[in-house]
């Protein structure tokens, strides 16, 4: 028997089904990504558990036991209803002939730009995996979270379900074909999350910036070129662990983002504190206009004293890794 199955019914006398997904911080090309950019994106050592049991009867019971900021989950409700039925749908699995139980819990907080709603989807396909032993491979179940991810994004790019699904640094170019590559880093780097709390609507911001390319193509044209150079300097500089030249192409990367509108006055300040206390580099992270800023700030101490910093200022953080 599959030890993770004899566990759950040791602990709930029933089967259940287990499946995980990583949080996630994109380090370099957050909406380029989305118009064939490359893109950096790191898993975070924070995730999401997905349980999913069977019973009699038909549909699902919700129950989502994750922390998160206040008013997330709320104002996500109906996205993450259609998004599950999307991820059922494409997993084969109907609740119309039988009735199923799926908890969401783990250690990463539901919060705007943490890939929160990747993460869920991810784990929720291996869920369903293990408790009707379908077999999905690791590509079978990012397919599966890039339906679910659509709800959350309109266009996505997959790069967050991407990092969410297989974990470290992950090299993203969306095209046809997709280009998916490891990036590997010679030790783990310390980061810091700072959120704003205030929750963002993903498929709004991305929306925004595509109407603002059509209207001014020679602007943006440009932006999206230097983006695509900087994520290009940066992959080079992590795979030479060069993390002092990584952060000063982070705030370059910010700045970038500043310019096509997705920043906001608290993710600046956020970046400013971080960078006024050590940080290697600081930029928002994820969809933008509210969410998480990433700081870079390799070793222990540093990754305290940023960490502090924000939260002397009255904002929450996370303090974890990348690069594992």
């Amino acid at each position: 028997m599959n030890l993770r199955r004899f566990d759950a019914l040791l602990t709930t006398g029933v089967y259940m089904g287990t499946g995980h997904g990583f949080g996630k911080t994109i380090l370099f090309g957050e909406h380029f990504v989305v118009h064939g950019v490359p893109s950096i994106a790191a898993a975070i050592g924070k995730k999401t558990v997905a349980k999913v049991t069977k019973s009699p009867g038909t549909g699902y019971i919700l129950h989502d036991n994750r922390l998160a900021t206040p008013g997330y989950k709320k104002d996500k409700l109906d996205q993450q209803k259609d998004s599950i039925e999307r991820v059922l749908k494409a997993a084969g699995v109907e609740t119309s002939k039988t009735k199923l139980d799926i908890t969401f819990e783990g250690d990463l907080v539901a919060a705007s730009g943490v890939g929160a709603s990747a993460a869920s989807c991810v784990a929720l396909a291996r869920a369903l995996s293990d408790e009707f032993k379908l077999g999905f491979s690791d590509e079978k179940v990012n397919s599966i979270a890039y339906e679910g991810e659509k709800v959350y994004h309109g266009t996505p790019s997959g790069i967050d379900n991407t990092a969410s699904t297989y974990g470290g640094l992950i090299w993203f170019k969306k095209g046809t074909p997709t280009t998916m590559e490891k990036i590997k880093v010679k030790a783990p780097v310390e980061i810091v999350l700072g959120n704003t709390g205030l929750v963002t609507n993903t498929e709004k911001a991305v929306a925004g910036v595509a109407e603002r390319k059509a209207k001014q193509p020679e602007k943006y044209a440009q932006i999206f070129t230097e983006a695509g150079a900087l994520a290009l300097k940066a992959r080079k500089s992590l795979e030479v662990y060069d993390l002092k030249a990584v952060g000063k192409l982070m705030n370059e990367n910010h700045k970038l983002l500043q310019s096509i509108e997705v920043s906001c006055k608290e993710l600046d300040l956020l970046v400013d504190i971080s960078m006024k206390n050590g940080a290697f580099g600081a930029k928002m992270t994820g969809g933008g206009l509210g969410g998480n800023i990433v700081a870079l700030t390799p070793g222990k101490e540093l990754q305290n004293k940023v960490a502090n910093a924000l939260e002397s200022a009255g904002f929450e953080t996370v303090r974890t890794v990348i690069g594992v």
